[in-house]
């Protein structure tokens, strides 16, 4: 991502945001499996902190649950649906973040596909937390609830056919063959986008890749 590509959204979320009062501001920054949220948000952290605005991103990724509770409940196949991860849990770090100078929090380590928790930090310095996630603007229970503790919210627009073609290539990277691959972005990722797609709330702005639309 380069910043010549970034400046555009930084622009729109400076304008947007409300920087009078004190205390940090939440931005919910939600898309489909592979619509790039971790691509987007470490360079839109990294242009907001250039402008004189400290910004940190904090990803929901996680509050996965334990792949041994997942298999217990039946769900480690759909690891990364909405019933896979701790809604709770992630809730309560949402709230910290308002009002806590300092909180710590897990995060997910892809090669060992597994939450460790304390493993990342929020500054006090920090003014603006960019918060990622598939579900930060989903209507379903709990999950909708989510959505008065956004400052700003983001929604990342990618076509179906695109999200497709860069899950296969994810997975391939993982070290699956390309029939693996296309079975694993189909029968669960694709299916979670197409959820999320069918249960959004509105979004402050929506982001296509080039440029912000309210």
């Amino acid at each position: 991502m380069t910043g010549g590509t970034i400046a555009p959204l930084c622009a729109a979320v400076l304008d947007r945001l409300d920087l009078a009062a004190p205390g940090r501001r939440l931005v919910a920054l939600s898309g489909a499996p592979g619509s790039g949220k971790s691509t987007l948000s470490v360079p839109l952290a990294a242009a907001l902190t250039a402008q004189g605005l400290p910004a940190t991103v904090v990803p929901m990724d996680g509050f996965h649950l334990d792949n041994a509770l997942l298999a217990e409940r039946g769900l480690l196949a759909r690891k990364g649906a909405p019933e896979s991860f701790d809604l709770g849990g992630f809730a309560r770090l949402c709230r910290a973040l308002r009002t806590e100078e300092q909180v710590i929090y897990p995060q997910f380590d892809r090669a060992r596909d597994l939450a460790i928790a304390g493993a990342g930090a929020v500054d006090p310095a920090c003014r603006v937390v960019i918060i990622e996630g598939n579900y930060l603007l989903f209507d379903e229970t709990g999950w909708r609830d989510l959505a008065a503790l956004w400052d700003l919210s983001i929604r990342l627009d990618i076509p179906m056919a695109e999200l497709e073609t860069r899950l296969v290539a994810r997975w391939c990277a993982h070290g699956l063959d390309r029939s693996a691959a296309e079975a694993r972005a189909r029968g669960n990722d694709l299916a979670n986008a197409a959820r999320i797609d069918a249960a959004r709330l509105p979004a402050d702005l929506i982001w296509s890749g080039q440029a912000a639309a309210a």
